[in-house]
């Protein structure tokens, strides 16, 4: 399993970015969690295959209908196991 780190920056709070990406997550199988930041971003820790991450990713890259995201930093990520998708708050 493969897991990647991403910060997701644009209008991503207040539009129901953290459920949608869950509801997505869990259907394409991805583990892992997804929170907001303080400086108004989304963070986002996500675990699976490299199939499965870039169609998350791709996901991501639009979001829910009222998102508009401006960039997405990806870092590739180890050393963490993950059950379940999560919203942390």
């Amino acid at each position: 399993m493969a897991m990647l780190h991403l910060i997701i920056r644009g209008k991503v709070q207040g539009v129901f970015y953290r459920v949608s990406a869950r509801k997505k997550a869990i259907e394409i199988g991805i583990s892992g969690w997804i929170k907001n930041t303080p400086e108004l971003h989304v963070e986002v820790m996500a675990q699976g295959t490299d199939e499965q991450l870039q169609q998350f990713i791709e996901w991501c890259r639009e979001g829910p209908s009222k998102a508009r995201v401006d960039n997405i930093i990806t870092e590739e990520a180890t050393g963490l196991h993950f059950e379940e998708f999560k919203i942390l708050h």
